[in-house]
């Protein structure tokens, strides 16, 4: 139970306490319970879609957008304000990248990346409302997640020290696989296209991934944190796109 804990603790700003402070391997199992965060996460953004659900649409999508930041505590649009800000300005250089990387403030690559996810994630959520794409809520922050141990379970981690180094180095990976196997299936079996949504987030950590190990030769906890959000706001587009013709 501990391990889920620690997932719980790192990736929301929900109340969590630990009982104690978790050894390395229970940090590394904590990867294992990354999809089940990301489908609590889901629900909560469902019973916010249906609590609000006489308000209009444009200040409902604005209300889930916070919502959905405050649970998460800002923590994968941080990493993906720093990567961006490396990435940029780090010229195509290994070093000079994860050493812009470590320097806490955002530029200006890194707000406007941020402002622009942010923005198609209303948009997205605009249109979600409006369909009643309401399985949309629940697998883009599922998909999100269970791409975090997917993407530390194939790529090197380069960083030393760095947050992840912990769980990279003690990721169960004789359990990973059955595991993020069955929430793929889960994840199918919500329907409503979810295996379009499903392969578009694998083909955006596919494309990731080819880019990291190009730049850096693996990732950092910035760069996989980076991936969440683009790839929440991706699932949603295309569950909007392979339901138009129902919507319309």
């Amino acid at each position: 139970m501990l391990p889920f804990l620690v997932a719980l603790q790192f990736l929301t700003r929900l109340p969590v306490r630990l009982p104690y402070m978790p050894s390395p391997a229970e940090q590394g199992r904590s990867l294992i319970w990354y999809p089940v965060v990301g489908l609590l996460l889901g629900c909560l953004l469902l019973a916010g879609r249906w609590l609000g659900a006489g308000l209009p649409v444009s200040v409902l999508a604005a209300l889930l957008v916070g919502l959905w930041v405050a649970l998460s505590g800002a923590l994968h649009l941080d990493g993906l304000a720093d990567t961006l800000d490396a990435w940029i300005g780090g010229y195509g250089d290994r070093e000079r990248t994860l050493a812009i990387m470590k320097d806490p403030s955002s530029g200006p690559m890194g707000v406007t990346g941020l402002v622009l996810v942010l923005l198609v994630k209303y948009a997205a959520l605009v249109s979600v409302i409006e369909a009643n794409l309401w399985w949309a809520l629940l697998l883009a922050p599922w998909i999100g997640r269970a791409l975090l141990p997917l993407l530390l379970w194939t790529t090197p981690y380069v960083r030393r020290g760095g947050l992840g180094e912990a769980l990279s180095l003690n990721l169960p990976r004789g359990r990973l696989l059955p595991v993020l196997l069955a929430h793929g299936l889960g994840m199918l079996l919500v329907g409503g296209g979810a295996w379009l949504a499903l392969l578009g987030a694998l083909g955006l950590l596919w494309v990731w991934r080819r880019m990291l190990l190009a730049r850096l030769g693996g990732t950092t906890g910035d760069t996989a944190g980076a991936l969440v959000d683009p790839a929440e706001a991706l699932v949603m587009i295309l569950l909007i796109w392979i339901n138009l013709p129902a919507i319309s």
